[in-house]
């Protein structure tokens, strides 16, 4: 298997932005591996609640995550700021993969990218449901390497 390489700050459309906390780091000095999920996390579900589809209070339907993986390439560290990079690798019938990257300030490429997907389910039965209409809408002009309908 081959290590990624890297994306760029030009292959996003939309960027979100990230401020590392005192707890973030860990013994080593740099952020821990696994806050950057909760930096992916926080930056998909900003972007559909900033767009008015996503209510995760009162919404019919929720998305759960169901794959993430990352990559790291050059360390982040408190007080650092940075900026998440949000792109749409697919957008099926019930899910969405999302690829994100985190640029530290002025930085042109990524310091870690990963993947992250949503299966979109019915709050109460907890089973797939098409992506709605309104989210595909604002997810759309976010895809990269595939054909749109």
């Amino acid at each position: 298997m081959s290590r990624p390489q890297p994306l760029h700050r030009d292959a996003f459309e939309h960027f979100e932005p990230v401020q590392t906390r005192w707890m973030d780091n860990d013994i080593y000095g740099h952020v821990n591996n696994v806050v950057y999920y909760a930096y992916f996390d926080s930056c998909v579900n900003r972007f559909l609640i900033e767009q008015g589809v996503l209510d995760f209070t009162n919404g019919t339907t929720v998305g759960l995550v169901v794959n993430s993986s990352c990559s790291y390439f050059q360390p982040l560290a408190f007080p650092q700021t940075a900026s998440a990079g949000l792109r749409v690798l697919h957008l099926g019938t019930s899910s969405v993969q999302y690829e994100l990257a985190i640029f530290r300030q002025g930085d042109q490429v990524a310091c870690a990218q990963g993947t992250f997907t949503h299966v979109y389910v019915d709050r109460q039965t907890r089973r797939p449901v098409p992506v709605p209409a309104n989210m595909r809408a604002v997810l759309a002009p976010l895809r990269v390497g595939e054909a749109v309908p």
